[in-house]
């Protein structure tokens, strides 16, 4: 495939000691001679040279050349890096001489989706790219980094040739269906191996849900009535005075957000207003803002008073969160002395909240070995998951069933479909577009 080159700064558009413009393009080496003092023509392998960027008899900069010769470089064409001098005037000048003797202003991502165009790497690792670039904690950098290596996609590789090997076997009997043999050994076939199938998909899901979490993080609601000491909770979680703490019931009026890393799952901290029955018009908007953080919640905490038994207002609250996922934390646990076997003791005050952080990792099952471990987590990566599982789903059913080697066939190759799709090998170009056009430029 014939690229035009393409050329854009790879750094943040700030004075600096040096910045990096990257050009990529079949003819990338023949336009860089026209703008500096080196040959590139005939270099045959990756190297490093020292050199002159000039307009004419002008020096605009003296700059390192790191040239890449195609296929072997991250595009697949040929590529050249001029480390320049961190200054926006020698930036520019450098990008109007390159787009002067024909390259291109470099679309958001199009680095990388010429690297996918090329083969040189699939659609989940291209996504990586990204995820790298933003990644919110070093865990999800983790995550990242396995899927730009490919360990993430080869999950795939043997399922994938799995059901392929099978759709082969089922191609031979639609196309000579005197052999009822060979159909009836693919009828049985397909039941064994759709299971076999299943039962290599199931595990792959679930770590993709739960590794969705690492990725994306979860919204944690801090619910409970006024003044059992949420804002006391979110202080100890955060580890610094982000709500304003008093004695007085109805001091939060809105929802405080802060967000930190604990452990490795990125935890968005809601603390809500007090949810009371009788409260002063202004109160009663934040109330609003509570019940609707509830909603949106990955995980509710509600706080309870240790010293204190449930009230009216407490079996109120709890209607609000019983349907949604979320733990009990009894609080102000240093001022009581029997403590009840199976609850979550804190105090926020004393910022004794180990037990809390242990049971939110728990139940969102985060820990060393799977933070170790490739996974798919994107939404994107579990919806597909989710239509190869139930479309191996109905194969097996319909063998079951004794249906035709045809209808079989269709539902595997569904199957077959959203693999592929999910690495984009061969997903459509509307797919490919909307995934690059999120990338910085330069990427």
């Amino acid at each position: 495939m014939i690229f035009q080159t393409i050329v854009a700064l790879a750094t943040p558009p700030l004075p600096s000691a040096l910045a990096i413009i990257r050009l990529t393009g079949q003819d990338v080496f023949s336009l860089v001679e026209k703008i500096s003092d080196q040959s590139f023509t005939q270099l045959t392998q990756k190297t490093m040279l020292f050199g002159r960027i000039k307009d004419g008899q002008e020096v605009i900069d003296q700059v390192v050349f790191l040239v890449f010769v195609a296929p072997q470089s991250f595009t697949g064409d040929h590529v050249v890096e001029i480390i320049c001098h961190g200054s926006m005037v020698v930036v520019h000048q450098i990008l109007a001489l390159a787009i002067q003797h024909g390259a291109r202003q470099a679309e958001p991502g199009e680095f990388s989706l010429r690297a996918y165009l090329n083969h040189k790497i699939d659609l989940v690792q291209a996504e990586a790219v990204h995820d790298m670039i933003q990644a919110p904690t070093p865990e999800a950098k983790r995550l990242a980094i396995q899927s730009l290596e490919g360990n993430t996609s080869a999950l795939l590789a043997p399922l994938r040739t799995k059901i392929a090997d099978l759709l082969a076997l089922m191609e031979v009997n639609i196309d000579y269906p005197e052999y009822e043999d060979i159909g009836q050994v693919s009828i049985e076939k397909t039941k064994q191996e759709t299971l076999e199938m299943l039962a290599m998909i199931e595990p792959i899901i679930a770590q993709a849900e739960q590794s969705r979490y690492i990725h994306e993080g979860i919204t944690v609601a801090i619910i409970g009535r006024p003044n059992v000491g949420k804002s006391s909770l979110l202080n100890a979680l955060f580890k610094e005075e982000k709500a304003i703490v008093t004695p007085f019931a109805g001091t939060t009026r809105d929802v405080v957000e802060a967000s930190f890393n604990m452990d490795g799952l990125l935890i968005k901290l809601l603390d809500t207003a007090g949810i009371r029955d009788h409260a002063e018009a202004i109160e009663t908007i934040g109330i609003e803002k509570s019940k609707q953080s509830i909603q949106k919640a990955d995980l509710v905490l509600m706080v309870v008073d240790a010293t204190d038994a449930w009230n009216q207002e407490d079996h109120m609250v709890f209607q609000l969160i019983k349907d949604k996922k979320h733990l009990l934390v009894y609080n102000k646990s240093d001022l009581i002395h029997d403590k009840e076997q199976g609850k979550l003791y804190i105090s926020a005050l004393k910022k004794d909240i180990s037990s809390l952080k242990k049971a939110i990792l728990t139940l969102f099952e985060v820990h060393d070995q799977r933070l170790q471990q490739p996974s798919f987590y994107q939404s994107r990566h579990i919806g597909e998951l989710k239509q190869i599982q139930s479309a191996l789903k109905k194969a097996h059913e319909d063998a079951h069933h004794l249906l035709t080697i045809d209808l079989l066939a269709a539902s595997l190759q569904d199957a077959y479909f959203h693999t592929v799709t999910l690495l984009g090998l061969e997903g459509s170009s509307a797919l490919a577009s909307d995934i690059f056009s999120r990338f910085c430029v330069g990427k």
